[in-house]
């Protein structure tokens, strides 16, 4: 079996990751630098190897504009935190489409009342070299997921774009190629063949004269409603310059390689909105698209023949749901009622801030749609009710893949929380995206409808030996304690029955006394989450937290899948109607779990501690 790694070509195909001092390979000066004043340096290359490498220092808030030319001629402009008193790593910038051509960086350094300097003196230019490779190899092994997709290097953020094809899954995402904080947004692009090994491909979508490549969907397009093809792929995505607008590409190989649409951008409006979605509505035969009318806080629905002119149909959610925060990243799809032949529509509207524990969070309705008008489901007051996706800090920009097979409604999503997302104590990379879950509805105890994220079906072939396991025992106040594999890193599968007991606690720890506790409440049928001990967590005082959330059930039966990884863990409650997803950075690797009551009897019917296929 095959676990989600980092699985990459070295070679000059793959701009490939961070490039720590010492370990280039074939490195030569290769660079002739000209300071021409206080803020303004131009870089010449004078080598032929593939890559130069730009040095960082992440302390500052500031980048350098970098306009790359290219026989005299504006190539594109990147911007880089180039380093000024010392280097945290360096970056690589991708030389060979130009073999053969007069390549310089025109470099603009900034200066402001708090940095008053000349920018000769600082250390980037004595550490911008020209290689021929660079490693790739991860060099923070503690924190790196051992399953969970990660960027190959740098920033990542937003997963979208996503598809499916000829057995490949394709996830594209907001990626930094050029440092591990957000900036220069580009949609970098990952495949699999199983949703749990991924293997990095290319970026795709790259910075043009219209701007930033920000968030966005993609779709087949069998009809050829957009005129390049049968199924050729088709993105839409917002172009983030001076101001926020929609644009197209499209893909002839797969998408492996886009093409932008000339008559970009094809949506323009007056005020900010961002993250286009769209689908084919089978039942009115045209198009839909969802966009997020950021700083209005609602919902804009549009339709179309041909994915180019889109026409403006209605708006939702002005003045609904949790509206603290800039509402980004929608979705829209249909579910079956379970037991039923009816199907509902779910509209996710990712928020931040807002979320239910501070920063971001993934909030959705449940309603009908017509084709142009989305209409929320009430309570019996005639209220539309606030409903989240996931009751931890960590998963947001959730959206789903198109054109998944046997009607499956596959999502995956950023397990970060833009609170704290540019200050976890990572440098390699930052950020990974969370477990593929399958959106289902369900009814809880009063007959309500909610969404549930589910483990893909996938995930049980990271099942490895069983470690520890236990059944048909009661749960006592003194706790029993189950070996984690040495590692740390497992799937805990886990049912019991409160009875008359108040709470049933979980703790997950090592010897160091770094711990994560997870009680269920049996009197308020809820389950709480307490990271505020798990290990290095003073990086941001927004991380340490306890969060919590409704478990939908009245009888006190539980069922719990909890995933470890190195620095996550994913609490997935009665096949998934309740998840907590919580980012943990703990020093050594959890080693055991203890499980205790209070107040009362429980029972244990199961217990199963898998070691992961990695």
């Amino acid at each position: 079996m095959k676990s989600i790694r980092n699985r990459c070509l070295l070679s000059a195909m793959l701009i490939g990751g961070l490039f720590v001092p010492g370990v280039a390979v074939g490195a030569n000066n290769g660079v002739e630098v000209s300071h021409l004043g206080p803020t303004n340096t131009l870089v010449r290359v004078t080598g032929d190897d593939n890559y130069i490498l730009f040095p960082v220092q992440e302390v500052f808030e500031d980048d350098a504009k970098i306009n790359v030319l290219v026989d005299g001629k504006l190539e594109e402009t990147i911007y880089v935190k180039l380093a000024r008193t010392k280097t945290d790593y360096t970056v690589p910038y991708d030389l060979s489409p130009y073999k053969g051509k007069n390549v310089v960086f025109d470099i603009v350094t900034n200066q402001n009342r708090n940095s008053v300097r000349d920018a000769k003196d600082d250390v980037c230019w004595d550490g911008m070299v020209i290689v021929d490779e660079f490693d790739t190899t991860n060099t923070e092994t503690q924190w790196r997921p051992a399953y969970h997709h990660t960027p190959l290097y740098g920033w990542m953020n937003d997963p979208n774009g996503m598809f499916y094809k000829d057995g490949v899954w394709h996830l594209y995402f907001q990626k930094n190629p050029y440092g591990s904080k957000w900036q220069n947004m580009t949609w970098g692009h990952s495949t699999s063949t199983d949703l749990i090994t991924w293997e990095h491909q290319p970026d795709a979508i790259k910075p043009d004269g219209l701007g930033a490549i920000f968030s966005g969907s993609s779709v087949l397009d069998p009809q050829n409603t957009a005129g390049y093809g049968e199924d050729a792929v088709i993105a839409l995505f917002t172009s983030a310059g001076t101001s926020q607008m929609q644009s197209l590409a499209y893909s002839k190989d797969n998408g492996q390689t886009f093409e932008v649409y000339a008559g970009n951008p094809i949506i323009t409006l007056d005020t900010e909105a961002r993250d286009p979605n769209m689908f084919w509505n089978k039942e009115t035969g045209e198009w839909n698209l969802i966009l997020a009318h950021a700083l209005e806080k609602e919902m804009l629905i549009f339709t179309s023949p041909d994915l180019k002119t889109w026409t403006l149909q209605s708006s939702f959610g002005k003045g609904l749901g949790a509206q603290e925060g800039v509402w980004e990243c929608p979705d829209l799809f249909e579910l079956v009622i379970p037991g039923t032949d009816q199907t509902k529509w779910v509209l996710i509207s990712n928020i931040n801030p807002g979320g239910p524990f501070g920063g971001s969070g993934v909030q959705y309705f449940i309603g009908d749609f017509d084709g142009k008008t989305f209409t929320s489901d009430t309570n019996p007051d005639g209220t539309v009710p606030t409903k989240w996706l996931d009751f931890g800090k960590d998963n947001y920009a959730v959206v789903s893949w198109s054109d998944a097979p046997d009607g499956r409604r596959p999502v995956i999503g950023w397990m970060s929380n833009w609170q704290y997302a540019a200050d976890v104590p990572t440098v390699q990379f930052r950020s990974a995206n969370t477990l593929p879950r399958e959106m289902e509805l369900f009814a809880d105890a009063d007959g309500e409808l909610h969404v549930a994220s589910v483990p893909s079906p996938e995930l049980e072939k990271l099942r490895g030996k069983i470690v520890s396991s236990a059944e048909n025992k009661n749960i006592s106040p003194k706790g029993s304690h189950y070996k984690l594999p040495a590692d740390g890193i497992c799937e805990i599968d886990v049912t019991f029955q409160a009875e008359d007991n108040e709470l049933v606690t979980f703790t997950i720890d090592n010897p160091d006394g770094e711990k994560v506790v997870m009680k269920y409440d049996n009197k308020n049928h809820t389950m709480s989450f307490d990271r505020r001990q798990s290990g290095v967590v003073d990086f941001s005082d927004k991380f340490p937290a306890v969060t919590s959330s409704p478990t939908f059930e009245k009888d006190g039966k539980i069922n719990l899948r909890i995933f470890i990884d190195r620095s996550s863990v994913e609490l997935f409650g009665n096949n998934g109607q309740f998840v907590m997803t919580n980012l943990v950075f703990p020093e050594k690797p959890y080693s055991t779990l203890n499980i205790e009551s209070k107040n009362g009897t429980a029972h244990l019917d199961s217990l199963k501690i898998y070691s992961m296929n990695l």
